[in-house]
């Protein structure tokens, strides 16, 4: 009888835990353990590998995934890739959170809406998930308040307006977006908006919506419990009862859209200071300000926006999501029900300064093409939020700019 050396067992121990970790990954994000073999085999037939995409570029990095430009080498389709490495989500414990995002976008995409991005399909190799993303070529609307400085009032009605109807249909199937801002909203080819990065939403069961909420004194003790809500979302956006015993809710989301419209308007958003901690400082105490000869009617919709009181915020109350903001005299003469129709303010770049995927590149994401997308990086500067050349980074954002954390 042959015994195996200490070396051999232990390597052999070391791949049947790597095999485990993996197994581990798939049935957590994928369920696919639970899928039949029947199932598996139908899936097989259609799924795309990573061997089916060209890599490009680089065009987003979060804390937990990188964004890929792709294109699908036997359609010649482009996409936006994300790419999640597994033992990365399982050290962070961020698998609910992935599973999450892909139910969202799952839901969103079988709606049919075209305010969102849409998920074409998911894979996954031995160490990495992908998900497949529609591709807004037209990069995002942080890198247009960049480049212009500001909207003009016509151009805030029209684009904080289909914000709003995204936000309606997102709170109408129970989902909180709870990581809106400027850089998450996408312009299409037609130049109107599409709604991305859902790794912080949260689906809401009926009964766990908010009832009525009142926040407390922050300097209160709090007897020792644990907090209810850990940081979620991005520091200028974040809604103040992040900071208390009070649970997020669709009302966190009409906070962080006062916060956009006023950053529309001025080019900055309206809590900003040079760490997270004075930034949380200002929104607790409600610490903004409008520049002279800010426009009326904006300025009282951002004021019935941002308010502390969850409940309190405009729109809360309505039997019918979000008719008192639609009503609002910000609004007048914005015809929702033809927005998405309307001609967008805004005008496309130059065509030419479109960025396309080789064809001659070689299909994958191994050690080799991922050194190319680093030298790529490296020699054109990082622009991977930018999904546009012609436009500046996101990193040029305004002061303060934070980065997204998805804790719960």
């Amino acid at each position: 009888m042959q015994t195996q050396s200490p070396s051999t067992s232990a390597a052999a121990a070391a791949a049947a835990d790597d095999v485990e970790t993996t197994r581990s990954v798939v049935a957590q994000l994928d369920g696919s353990d639970q899928r039949s073999a029947n199932d598996k085999m139908a899936t097989r037939v259609h799924k795309r590998k990573v061997d089916d995409f060209i890599f490009g570029k680089v065009v987003g990095e979060g804390s937990f995934s990188t964004v890929y430009l792709a294109k699908d080498k036997h359609t010649g389709r482009q996409y936006a890739i994300k790419a999640y490495e597994k033992l990365h989500i399982l050290k962070e414990r961020k698998s609910d959170d992935v599973r999450r995002e892909k139910d969202v976008m799952n839901i969103l995409t079988n709606s049919g809406s075209s305010l969102f991005v849409r998920l074409s399909c998911t894979f996954q190799d031995r160490g990495r998930l992908f998900f497949v993303m529609s591709y807004a070529k037209n990069g995002d609307m942080l890198s247009f308040l960049n480049s212009m400085d500001s909207f003009d009032i016509t151009c805030t009605q029209f684009y904080s307006g289909e914000i709003l109807l995204a936000l309606e249909y997102l709170h109408n199937l129970n989902i909180q977006h709870r990581d809106l801002k400027p850089e998450n909203i996408l312009l299409d080819d037609n130049m109107h908006i599409k709604l991305t990065d859902f790794g912080c939403s949260k689906i809401n069961n009926l009964e766990s919506e908010m009832e009525t909420l009142n926040i407390s004194n922050p300097n209160e003790n709090n007897n020792g419990k644990e907090r209810a809500n850990s940081f979620v979302g991005t520091a200028q956006y974040i809604s103040p009862e992040i900071f208390y015993e009070i649970p997020t809710s669709f009302s966190s989301d009409l906070w962080a859209f006062g916060c956009i419209v006023y950053q529309m308007i001025t080019g900055y958003p309206p809590f900003r200071c040079r760490t997270d901690y004075l930034i949380f400082r200002k929104i607790m105490n409600l610490d903004y300000s409008f520049p002279d000869e800010f426009h009326e009617d904006a300025k009282d919709l951002i004021e019935k926006l941002l308010v502390l009181e969850p409940n309190k915020r405009l729109g809360t109350e309505d039997a019918k999501r979000y008719t008192s903001i639609r009503a609002h005299s910000f609004y007048k003469g914005l015809n929702f029900d033809t927005l998405l129709k309307t001609k967008a303010p805004l005008s496309c770049p130059d065509n030419n300064n479109y960025y396309q995927v080789p064809d001659n590149l070689e299909p994958g994401l191994g050690p080799k093409q991922l050194t190319r997308l680093l030298v790529c990086d490296e020699l054109y500067g990082h622009s991977s939020k930018n999904t546009n050349t012609s436009l500046p980074s996101t990193s040029d954002a305004a002061e303060g700019q934070s980065t997204t954390s998805c804790e719960k």
